[in-house]
């Protein structure tokens, strides 16, 4: 796609080498709205929250908003009342230089925990953070995001409203520490569609459920998962059908799913991605607890990385997971290869094949629990030795 590609109405963004991270190389974001935007976002659920997360989850509520700070290389998570502070000041020095309100801001971080941000290199970077504002901008915006990512993450979604043609795009990153129970690590999404907040929240949060929410690299849940969505209504439609507003929440929901995929696929040292489909389960929460349990199991994800159809190790993931289900009913399938028929392997060659299928960088693994009519999917990647190497080294 080309630079054109990447550009939404009203929005500008620029990206800055801060000195934030170690290896000096983009740290420093910011996404700016011409004009006031309708603003939605959701937020780690786990109890320790990093100070952008606290500061942008009470800002979002106000439905408006101007900008996205976002910095790489420093969580600005475990800094107490300190890290409070310096979100606050470089929020507000922000909105200083571009002449808009604090509250206007929002914020994010990333990168290491425990350590304080250093919110003079910030602000010494934020001048020509500003004067670099540019309609071409979000793909350095989409580098800056990045910490152990091996590639920038962009999606396009393109539509129309009131005969009104509009854009959806989204920035994300992501690569460890990802399985979230709201969001994502962190996720910036961009439209020129009017639209009303209350609207846009409730198609954030459906959307997440079935993008972000069905993802898992390593079964950890980051302190400073974010994603905000803002739409400045600069398509020029002036309101929006029943019908619209589906296609609207379809497209954001395809874009945020592409960026969910990206995330798997760029999962830390991972070279395959892998969706487990739970079937036949007795109710929602069934099928969705034995997803997660075979998608988070180290053994099973080794083995992935070693196209071993090792299918013990997902049966007995399967028998911790604490749902219904009778061993003798669980089929379990590579792509289109039957391994277990009602819980007995189909022998060598039946493995042979499933071993073939898991060799490509991407496959499906499919579990009928036989136990009733309900389905989900979580998507996954293998576990590498470089998965070891990345998070032994990540501090130093």
């Amino acid at each position: 796609m080309g630079e054109a590609d990447y550009i939404v109405k009203g929005f500008r963004a620029s990206a800055v080498a801060a000195g934030i991270k170690k290896d000096k190389g983009l740290d420093l974001a910011l996404i700016l709205s011409d004009n006031s935007a309708t603003v939605a976002g959701a937020f780690t659920t786990n109890t320790v929250k990093a100070a952008p997360v606290l500061l942008s989850s009470e800002r979002v509520t106000k439905g408006r908003a101007r900008a996205i700070l976002c910095n790489s290389g420093n969580a600005n998570a475990c800094t107490g009342e300190r890290g409070i502070r310096d979100a606050r000041s470089t929020g507000n020095f922000v909105a200083d230089q571009v002449g808009i309100a604090s509250e206007e801001v929002l914020l994010a971080s990333t990168g290491v925990i425990g350590q304080p941000l250093d919110t003079g290199i910030i602000k010494t970077a934020v001048p020509g953070l500003v004067q670099g504002l540019s309609p071409e901008g979000i793909p350095l915006a989409a580098r800056a995001i990045m910490t152990t990512d091996s590639f920038p993450k962009i999606s396009v979604f393109e539509g129309s409203a009131g005969d009104k043609p509009y854009r959806i795009l989204g920035i994300a990153k992501g690569a460890g520490m990802i399985m979230p129970n709201m969001a994502t690590m962190l996720a910036f999404i961009l439209s020129d569609i009017k639209i009303e907040a209350g609207f846009l929240q409730q198609a954030l949060l459906s959307s997440i459920e079935t993008s972000f929410n069905r993802i898992s690299v390593d079964g950890d849940m980051s302190t400073n998962d974010t994603v905000l969505v803002m739409a400045n209504g600069q398509a020029g439609n002036m309101s929006i059908s029943d019908f619209e507003h589906a296609e609207f929440e379809k497209g954001l929901h395809s874009v945020m799913d592409e960026l969910a995929r990206m995330i798997v696929r760029d999962g830390e040292g991972a070279t395959k991605v892998v969706d487990i489909v739970v079937r036949g389960a007795a109710t929602p929460g069934d099928a969705l607890r034995a997803a997660r349990i075979v998608a988070n199991s180290s053994l099973v994800k080794t083995a992935f990385y070693g196209c071993d159809p090792n299918w013990g190790r997902i049966m007995a993931a399967l028998g911790r997971a604490g749902i219904g289900m009778k061993e003798e009913l669980v089929d379990i399938l590579v792509d289109d290869v039957l391994i277990v028929e009602r819980g007995l392997g189909k022998g060598v060659e039946a493995e042979k094949k499933a071993a073939s299928r898991m060799k490509q960088d991407k496959f499906t693994v499919t579990i009928e629990l036989g136990q009733g009519g309900f389905k989900e999917r979580i998507t996954t990647c293998d576990l590498t030795h470089d998965y070891i190497t990345i998070n032994a080294d990540y501090r130093s």
